[in-house]
């Protein structure tokens, strides 16, 4: 079965095609990064315009690459939530209106549940149970895809989420938008022990995350720095403050993968293709004895293929979604990824 994804959530205007939730046809990613620089960050209006404008070129070019027409396309799915609203309007009224215009069904998918399916597309089937570490601009998440095969929310940011830290540092440290790739490329030739930034709630027995204080203690100290006419090396600090972010990410991550007895650990999001996150994660799990199961970075941020699988796996199920379904800002993860096997073997 070959469904067609569209994600529009925020400012990537994406478009898959994904065979039997496993096998990527085409994946088409248009980005509008280069309008949204200037502001040191992602312009609501903006984005919804550049989708207007990319959506129709994108999906004529996934077509092309999949080497199909709509007549092979079976269902097609998209993101309904969470996500910036007038983005969200430009994708799902052209999903609406190719699933009318073609007689296909309709599915819409939250973008979470859209980044854990990611990780089929790589590794096979979604089995519980499965720990997923949800890292992006917007959400800081940790989520167990439960023996029921239900979503179950353990903790999340309280504040920033860390795609959204690390671009606000980036932006005080001067670097170019969007400030995760630059810090993670500068922390490279950075001591992470230079500075001792604040590990926030790292001890407090949650699984929530708080970034916005350790953004405030970066602040104070170059400014300290500064007025103390004291040399500021900016890997170092680069490389201090992601420490301080992934060592949160990796210690909460594998507490509840040792309180909730999970074998498989999964990072996703934009923010999993930071290299350092991936280096601690992996070497974590190696000690525990727990396999860690990371996409590739093209799968990492927005696309339409993890869409697409999520999709699939609600369509083979025999889900349909309204014609008259609205966009969700503020979506909640819940309910059952039908993609997943219950009761499956660790």
């Amino acid at each position: 079965m070959l469904v067609l994804g569209i994600e529009t959530s925020c400012d990537e205007t994406a478009v898959a095609l994904v065979e039997d939730g496993a096998t990527v046809r085409a994946n088409v990613v248009g980005s509008s990064v280069e309008r949204h620089r200037p502001y040191g960050g992602v312009v609501p209006e903006i984005a919804a315009r550049a989708h207007l404008e990319l959506l129709l070129p994108v999906l004529d070019r996934a077509l092309v690459e999949a080497g199909c027409v709509y007549d092979d396309v079976e269902g097609v799915a998209v993101t309904v939530g969470p996500g910036l609203v007038g983005a969200l309007l430009v994708g799902v009224a052209a999903a609406k209106a190719l699933a009318l215009a073609h007689d296909l069904p309709l599915i819409g998918v939250n973008h979470l549940e859209g980044h854990v399916c990611a990780t089929q597309l790589e590794y096979g089937p979604l089995e519980p149970p499965l720990l997923a570490l949800i890292v992006s601009g917007g959400h800081t998440s940790l989520v167990l895809l439960d023996a029921t095969g239900a979503f179950t929310p353990l903790g999340a940011t309280i504040d920033d989420a860390a795609g959204e830290a690390y671009d606000k540092i980036g932006r005080f440290l001067g670097l170019p938008y969007p400030g995760g790739p630059e810090i993670d490329a500068l922390a490279r030739h950075g001591n992470p022990a230079a500075i001792a930034f604040p590990r926030a709630l790292a001890g407090d027995g949650t699984y929530d995350f708080s970034l916005s204080g350790l953004k405030t203690a970066v602040v104070r100290e170059l400014r300290r720095r500064e007025a103390a006419g004291e040399d500021i090396d900016l890997a170092d600090v680069a490389a201090s403050f992601q420490e301080a972010v992934v060592d949160v990410q990796v210690t909460k991550t594998m507490a509840a993968a040792q309180a909730h007895d999970v074998e498989r650990v999964t990072v996703v999001g934009g923010v999993a293709a930071n290299s350092r996150l991936r280096e601690r994660l992996s070497a974590a799990c190696a000690v525990a004895g727990r396999r860690l199961l990371v996409p590739a970075p093209a799968l990492c941020t927005d696309n339409g293929a993890m869409i697409a699988a999520a999709g699939w796996n609600r369509l083979a199920a025999g889900e349909r979604t309204p014609l008259d379904v609205e966009v969700d800002p503020n979506l909640a993860l819940s309910g059952v990824p039908t993609g997943a096997a219950p009761g499956a073997p660790a």
